[in-house]
């Protein structure tokens, strides 16, 4: 691979690793069967300065929460966010869904000064598996609660959107937060919506690497520099030449050698300009 060439000769060149920034992960979560201490020494090595523990149950975003605590003093640095999956919605009746919103309101307003605590997310709406009239409009109430919480907290949002970018932004219109598209995988129109609006980042991950999609590959080269942030989403979707492997943090360095040769852009300055983005959105 020449991203993979590319990014060796960095490291000769410079005699440093390019830094990086997995925006986007779940370690913290148990079904994660993975030695800890090694996951993060290999993210370290692989250049991974911070890494973000993203939330998506009242569960996930406890652990999450408690698992970067737990690792106060450790590299990378480990940053969480806190909320309910829009599958939460879709499996939940009114009632179970509105006792669990209360739970995740709490847990966010208590960790509101939390220097770890540095987004709501990922919420938002999910069509790509069948879903009933009910089961969307529980979605879209979820995410509208996302959206006041992240406007009371003044926290960024992590957005998950997938086939339901029309049902989203009539919603996401209202408030105009500031926050990132994660595991984007629509089309050239989509990138066009969303860079559109100002507030918005997109978060690219292995995907990409296995994608056979022409669009999506299209998308992910017209996402200006200034806008495209780089995600793991591990233990899942484990990017090429790793697939059928778990995923980890440190695998961010594959996607940051396949967008460099996809995009055309050197590993050096797509690892400086996508941690710089993470950092001016997520103030880390």
């Amino acid at each position: 691979m020449a991203g993979l060439k590319q990014g060796i000769m960095v490291v000769i060149m410079t005699g440093k690793t390019p830094q990086l920034i997995d925006t986007h992960c779940h370690i913290h979560d148990e079904e994660f069967e993975w030695s800890q201490t090694d996951m993060l020494e290999q993210a370290r090595e692989a250049g991974v300065t911070s890494l973000i523990c993203v939330g998506t149950s009242v569960k996930s975003s406890i652990a999450g929460a408690e698992y970067c605590r737990a690792n106060e003093d450790t590299l990378p640095i480990c940053y969480f966010s806190l909320a309910l999956h829009p599958h939460e919605a879709t499996n939940m009746d009114d009632t179970t869904l509105k006792a669990a919103w209360a739970r995740l309101q709490q847990l966010a307003r208590d960790s509101k000064n939390d220097p770890k605590f540095i987004a709501i997310g990922e919420c938002g709406l999910d069509a790509f598996y069948p879903v009933d009239s009910d089961g969307l409009a529980r979605q879209k109430w979820l995410l509208q609660q996302h959206l006041q919480l992240a406007q009371e907290l003044g926290k960024p949002v992590i957005f998950h959107v997938r086939e339901a970018f029309e049902h989203f932004w009539p919603i996401y219109d209202k408030f105009m937060l500031p926050g990132v598209m994660h595991s984007f995988s629509a089309g050239t129109r989509e990138v066009e919506q969303t860079i559109q609006r100002g507030e918005l980042y997109i978060g690219l991950n292995g995907i990409m690497t296995f994608t056979k999609d022409d669009d999506q590959l299209a998308a992910a080269k017209a996402v200006p520099l200034g806008k495209l942030m780089l995600e793991t989403d591990a233990p899942f979707l484990t990017p090429t030449p790793l697939r059928g492997k778990i995923n980890t943090p440190a695998n961010v360095a594959l996607v940051a050698e396949f967008l460099s040769d996809l995009r055309g852009e050197t590993v050096s300055l797509l690892a400086d300009q996508t941690s710089a983005n993470a950092r001016t959105l997520f103030g880390i």
